[in-house]
């Protein structure tokens, strides 16, 4: 079992991003996802940056994916997702359905991301068919779904599993951060650029609820599965997504490495590093807020 660093969902600084990716080049993770997968206003680098740093970490000896746009609004919009389609050099995860028609189309073996919503093994046999070699599980399933699901699906694609990170719950043509703001989407003035993790959203109890991430819905709670090795393992996961967060990245992949090595103690050093509350309760088919293992200790 690998781990794979996931595509970056937020706006950071051009600067910020370099930084994070001169660093994760250095990191234990075998596969590296880029590109703007949330929203096409964050243009702070355009696919042109994305594919200099898809060069930079294939030289450190990094797999690179680079990840498509999850809702494709314009024709500006599927004029980049077709310009990274046609590249060829690197693999291309599809996380919209169109996305995985031109990949097909192109004869392009191609990753299969969560947002196409496969909940059953026809699905993900139609997806094998069209040329997927690995796919992701909606975030929201749970441990007993997946085991049903892989009991019966293709051979040959790799699964990977979102282990780590606040959960991509929702998407909308609205913009919830400019909303916030009072802005409207086409004047939002980037305000995602002041919340690197999301603006967290509460109860009117002052309870952490959600994350508002641009046109993305997040949890307000860290999804971690560093306690599920086990159970991942015998379910044959090939792969641990973690997602990218803007303090301790490096940690967070040392605790998981860890953990993959052996190291009984890698769950509890993991929570000084997590920007929110832990949560697990999908996994076990709970509510997504619950966490699970904290009732098991």
């Amino acid at each position: 079992m690998n781990l794979s660093l996931g595509p970056l969902l937020y706006y950071w600084s051009r600067d910020d991003v370099q930084r994070f990716y001169d660093a994760a080049a250095g990191w234990p993770v075998a596969r590296v996802h880029l590109g703007e997968s949330v929203c096409s206003r964050r243009h702070l680098l355009r696919l042109q940056d994305w594919l200099a740093l898809a060069e930079q970490l294939d030289r450190a000896g990094k797999e690179v994916v680079l990840s498509s746009q999850t809702l494709i609004e314009s024709e500006s919009d599927l004029k980049t997702l077709r310009r990274i389609v046609g590249d060829g050099r690197f693999r291309v995860e599809a996380n919209e359905w169109g996305a995985v028609r031109l990949l097909s189309e192109a004869g392009t073996r191609f990753v299969a991301g969560p947002t196409l919503n496969v909940y059953n093994h026809e699905t993900l046999d139609v997806l094998a068919g069209l040329g997927a070699e690995r796919w992701l599980p909606p975030v929201e399933m749970s441990r007993t779904a997946l085991a049903t699901l892989l009991a019966h699906a293709p051979a040959g694609v790799e699964t990977e599993v979102f282990a780590y990170g606040r959960l991509p719950l929702a998407y909308s043509a609205r913009c919830f951060t400019a909303r916030h703001y009072n802005l409207p989407k086409d004047d939002c003035q980037f305000r995602c650029l002041d919340h690197p993790d999301g603006l967290p959203l509460t109860t009117r109890e002052g309870e952490p609820f959600l994350t508002l991430n641009g046109i993305q819905t997040q949890s307000a709670g860290v999804y971690s599965l560093i306690g599920e090795l086990p159970a991942l393992r015998e379910l044959g996961v090939a792969s641990l997504r973690l997602s990218p967060q803007s303090r301790h990245m490096e940690r967070v992949v040392e605790a998981f490495r860890a953990a993959l090595d052996g190291d009984a103690g890698a769950a509890g050093s993991l929570a000084r590093f997590m920007p929110g509350p832990a949560v697990d309760g999908y996994w076990h088919g709970r509510a997504g807020l619950d966490h699970v293992a904290v009732e098991q200790d």
